[in-house]
This record gives structure tokens, sequence and C-alpha cells, in this order.
């Protein structure tokens, strides 16, 4: 992946008024608890809930623990816990959340004392979230038991929202009627590849070499649009996106994707 995903569908600098992250800062600084500013929050971790996971589960925990751990850990988070911890100066929001899930981990032997983690209580069920299309970036089992949780946490982030935006853009082909050319293409959208055989997916897709160009710099440039929309919802400010994009790249370039 290239971070000229940076370069194309700038911002406006109002857009950042809207975005998650920030309508869940503006809330927590006027110190209210908006029924808008907790929906947002419930979407932000419903795309996390596969960093969360992986990142428990790496650190020991069983899948069934794992499970409910990562629930307990959102359920605390909607009930407020994380609007009140939410801060400019903390950074971005994979950074606190990743340092709520320490802490939370941390107590982690206290709460088992408790008469069921939870109380019972699901906000999402399982089921639903385990629903969701599986990873398309796979890394061998041997090679996640080398690494630390925070790394296996940050991967799972960065492909995570890679695919979000893949979905999204499949989503929107299929509503174009361009479901199969989505489908072809797609392996060559999250980076310049020098290998793209234009005679081959022409023949493929039985239309001109010039048209299989045009479509892939589209699709191209609308999935680094998506992508940048998916990244600035958890940062506060236009200036950190890129950063974030770039992270998000390196993580995967070193991750051998």
């Amino acid at each position: 992946m290239k971070s000229d995903a940076t370069i194309e569908g700038e911002p406006q600098p109002n857009r950042f008024a809207t975005t998650r992250w920030s309508l869940i800062l503006s809330c927590a600084k006027s110190g209210t608890t908006k029924e808008n500013a907790r929906q947002a929050l419930a979407e932000l971790c419903r795309i996390y809930w596969r960093p969360i996971f992986a990142f428990i589960c790496r650190r020991g925990y069983s899948i069934s623990d794992a499970q409910d751990l990562t629930q307990d850990f959102f359920l605390m988070i909607l009930e407020g816990d994380l609007l009140l911890l939410a801060d400019p100066d903390r950074g971005r929001f994979r950074s606190l959340l990743v340092q709520a899930l320490q802490n939370f981990l941390s107590d982690n032997h206290d709460r088992c004392k408790a008469e069921k983690r939870g109380g019972g209580k699901q906000f999402v069920p399982w089921n639903d979230w385990m629903a969701e299309a599986p990873s398309n970036f796979s890394t061998s089992i041997r090679e996640l038991q080398n690494w630390p949780a925070e790394k296996i946490f940050d991967l799972r982030w960065a492909t995570t929202v890679t695919e979000q935006a893949l979905r999204h853009l499949a989503d929107e082909c299929a509503n174009s009627g361009r479901q199969r050319m989505f489908s072809v293409l797609s392996e060559y959208l999250t980076s310049d590849r020098s290998d793209v055989s234009y005679s081959s997916l022409s023949a493929s897709l039985g239309v001109p070499e010039s048209s299989i160009k045009r479509v892939l710099h589209h699709l191209r440039a609308r999935y680094r649009i998506i992508l940048r929309d998916e990244v600035s919802q958890t940062v506060e400010n236009a200036e950190e996106v890129n950063d974030e994009i770039r992270y998000l790249c390196s993580v995967l370039a070193t991750s051998g994707f």
C-alpha cells in the first residue's frame, strides 16, 4: 500500500467537526454524554473489536475468556468510562483505546470475583460481531506467537480499517453494477503493482485494456478517499490523518502485506 492515500480526498477543515472521535471529544469537554456521542463511540467500538480481541488473546487468555473480556471492555466504554477519559492531549482514539485496554486487563483479577462478567449484559450480540467477513490478511500462527500484543493490535487495526474501506467500495461497485469488475480488480487496489497484466484482465473481463486502466485508476482513487474517511473518524483534526495513514501503511508493509 502506498502512502499516496494521503494525497487524494483531502477533507475541508470543518469536516472534522463531525467525525466520530471529534464528536466524542466535544461531549467530553462539555461534560455531557449525548446520545449521538454514545452512538459514535459504539460505531468505533464495532470496528475495533477484532484488534481488541486479538490483543487479549495474545495476553494469554483463552478464546472464550477473550470473548467475555472483549464484551466487558466495550460495555465499560459504552457505559461512559472512556468518555470521561477522553482528552485531546491523550492523542488519537487508537492510542487511548490501547491504554484503556491495558488498564482494564491489569484490573481483571478483581472483576473475576464479581458474580458474572458484564453482569450478564450484552450491548451487542457477540455473534453479530463475529459474523463479519473474515480477514483477507493472514499471518502465520508461528509468527504471531513471537509478536507482542501491541504489535498484533496494530496489525489487526490496520487490516480492519483497510478491509472496512474495501467493503465500502465493494458495496458501491455492487450498487453501480460493477461487482464483477471489482472482484477481479480488487487485488490491485491497495498498491501500485507493476505486475498488472492489462491484457489478461482485458481478456478475463471482456473489455478493452484502456477501459481496464481507466476503471482501475478510478477504483484506486476512490479507495484512497474512502480509506482516508475511515481513518479520519478516529482522529480529531486533519493534520493527524496523514500521519495515521502513513503509520497504517508502515504496519502493513512491515507485516509483509
